[in-house]
């Protein structure tokens, strides 16, 4: 069916003032002079196509926008002359300065001439303009529509320039202003539109512009239909599209295999895989056979669900039917298995794809180099790397900084960063997930001097420090001790409107506590308030610990119970630094006292799959048999197990009497 569009009743030429003003001026009032040159150009272009090279380009030196459109208006009833005087001025004036109505000009000109290509390099060239606006674009274009002879596929590469050019909002803008206009696009122009918004997810623009389409009357088709299906599974509104397929059914357009394949992949997306197989089965009864597209989504789907076992059967299936696998069939059911850690059945997979001759890309083997990184089998990992490049593959900045992070995490620094200088070397610039790798590693290994080169180079090399960035850099310092450093870097992150979440504040909280600044670390939960970040568990327990490691038991527990009262449960670590603070200070009877205030039935029973239970509350007492005794009684009565009882009896027999200490507090916080 020819693509139908609609001219609603007569076009209606209400270009801007500005537009319209310029267009008049260049055509219908010129000055004598401009009149004389521009005979002049014209008769010179007719010369030329007797004697080719009759033409005098000094013709050129005077010319301006006014003369350029002047000179095309003469000779738009012979194209062949407007197209030589367009080329002429380009191949002469490479750098001749243009305004909005020449283009226009010279746009409807090439577009008359069938030269849709070169009327689209002037549409870019006008679109990026600065100083003009999108009203200003559609009316120069409008305006000089009727005087050009022009037709309705100026206005559909507009739209398409637009997208093509990722300005979508503009295009979405021009696209009503044509409409206000009284022109509408083909729906070729639409689609294109439509599908540039899906693409970059303005789901709601889609939906108007669809509705606008609708209203204006232009004839949909199958390639609408498929774009709006799409818009509803990404949506999560399958549901809907039964109704909506029904509508355009009614509009005499049906649904082909895209729309089925669409579907399919939603429904596997979401798990819904007998609704998925009905469709397929469906796609079969209504002519339309499944094919490669058909079976990757369901295997896709299948193994993002962790439904491995059936994705093989489904790969075995497709097999079955004569359809050969791709990369793009094979890297889901990789990306499972190395996801699970299964290393045999990767690597079995990975040997299946060599073996039907699917050539491995690089998703491929970044799977297995992540899965081999994240193990520890550097040598494995790298074998793969080295295999990755002998067969043509060039690695990107995603391969370089797993194997980085690998190395990083098994703490072969230089090996880390020689892989950092090879990606270097090879002209892969390295991100800001890169760098938080790497720094990463430098801070856990208290290289922190190092840690603070990279910051530098990372803002020498443009690439701007993220929150992680300065959360790694903080937590650093924090356990270095260096509360001065870490502040700095803290406020510099606030300077640079990277907001600060809860294990930013905690970091630092804790850093302030465990040297000794209480005060600071108070300071710093009101501040994270105020924010609206509110303290949770953690927050809580570093700032217990830190009262009680000082001595502030009272303090420590007001926290306690304001905690308890925001309906924070405590942890067994919360609960450990009270007792401690307590025995630490010599005041014993209080720990007892609060473990028989406190329900510790409950605390136990949430924590019971935990054996060391009674051992932990036994270490962290370190006070006398009465005391451990006591503890006992209550593990074995309050909680109603005697299994309890028994193992802080039988630890106190095993340790003669006098458990260590253990703080269980180091490490976790």
């Amino acid at each position: 069916m020819a693509t139908q569009r609609l001219l609603l009743k007569k076009p209606i030429l209400r270009a801007s003032s500005a537009a319209a003003s310029a267009f008049a001026s260049t055509s219908a009032h010129p000055t004598s002079s401009d009149t004389f040159l521009s005979e002049k150009i014209l008769w010179g272009l007719k010369q030329q196509g007797k004697k080719p090279s009759s033409f005098n380009p000094s013709l050129f030196h005077e010319l301006n926008p006014l003369i350029f459109t002047e000179v095309l208006h003469k000779c738009r009833e012979n194209l062949q002359v407007g197209q030589r005087f367009i080329d002429l001025v380009s191949l002469n004036c490479p750098n001749f300065k243009h305004s909005s109505t020449s283009l226009s000009s010279a746009i409807h000109v090439l577009v008359r001439s069938r030269r849709a290509s070169d009327a689209q390099a002037l549409v870019l060239r006008m679109i990026r303009k600065s100083g003009v606006s999108r009203i200003e674009i559609v009316d120069s274009l409008v305006s000089s529509y009727e005087d050009f002879g022009s037709d309705l596929r100026v206005f559909d590469l507009l739209i398409r320039t637009y997208v093509q050019a990722r300005k979508l909002r503009e295009a979405v803008e021009a696209f009503h202003v044509l409409k206000s206009r009284g022109f509408c696009v083909s729906i070729n122009a639409c689609n294109s539109l439509l599908g540039g918004l899906v693409k970059i997810e303005w789901i709601d623009w889609a939906w108007e512009v669809y509705h606008e389409i609708v209203r204006s009357g232009i004839q949909v088709n199958v390639y609408t239909l498929n774009i709006m299906v799409n818009v509803m599974c990404k949506q999560g509104k399958i549901d809907a599209v039964k109704g909506f397929l029904s509508e355009m059914e009614e509009k005499g357009i049906f649904s082909d295999s895209v729309t089925y394949n669409t579907l399919i992949n939603a429904y596997s997306h979401e798990g819904k895989f007998e609704e998925a197989f009905g469709l397929m089965n469906l796609m079969s009864a209504k002519g339309f056979k499944p094919c490669l597209l058909t079976y990757n989504c369901i295997v896709n789907g299948l193994c993002k669900n962790g439904k491995y076992g059936k994705a093989t059967q489904v790969l075995d299936e497709m097999v079955k039917i004569g359809l050969s696998p791709d990369t793009a069939t094979y890297n889901p059911l990789l990306a499972e298995c190395c996801r699970s850690g299964n290393l045999s059945e990767a690597e079995s997979v990975f040997s299946e794809m060599l073996h039907r001759g699917v050539i491995p890309d690089l998703v491929s083997y970044s799977s297995l180099i992540a899965l081999f990184s994240r193990v520890g089998l550097l040598d494995r990992a790298l074998g793969y790397y080295k295999d990755m490049k002998s067969n043509g593959l060039i690695p990107d900045k995603v391969i370089y900084t797993i194997l980085i992070g690998g190395f990083c995490k098994n703490g072969s620094m230089l090996e880390a960063m020689r892989i950092r200088d090879e990606m270097l070397e090879k002209g892969c610039l390295m991100d800001v997930v890169t760098y938080n790798t790497i720094l990463n590693a430098l801070c856990n290994k208290k290289m922190l001097s190092e840690a603070d080169q990279l910051l530098n180079e990372m803002f020498e090399r443009g690439v701007f420090p993220d929150y992680y960035t300065y959360t790694t850099l903080i937590n650093g310092y924090c356990k270095d001790g260096n509360m001065n450093k870490a502040l700095t870097l803290f406020r510099s992150m606030l300077q640079r409107n990277l907001k600060p979440d809860i294990v930013t504040y905690n970091t630092l909280i804790d850093g302030f506590c465990k040297a000794g600044e209480i005060e600071e670390a108070i300071l710093l939960r009101d501040e994270m308030i105020t924010k609206n970040i509110l303290p949770n568990l953690i927050t809580y327990s570093i700032l217990i610990n830190g009262f009680c490691s000082r001595g502030f038991i009272s303090d420590a527990l007001r926290l306690w119970d304001k905690m308890v009262d925001t309906c924070i449960q405590p942890s067994l670590v919360t609960c450990n630094s009270l007792i401690k603070g307590y025995c630490r200070h010599g005041e014993t009877e209080k720990a007892c006292q609060f473990l028989g205030d406190w329900n510790l039935t409950e605390l136990y029973l949430r924590w019971r799959s935990c054996n060391c239970f009674a051992c932990f509350i036994l270490q962290v007492l370190r006070s006398k048999f009465e005391i451990q005794g006591r503890i006992s009684r209550l593990l074995s009565g309050g909680c109603g197990d005697k299994k309890a009882g028994t193992l802080v009896e039988r630890r106190r027999e095993d340790d003669g009497g006098n458990s260590g200490a253990v703080d269980r507090n180091e490490g976790l916080l």
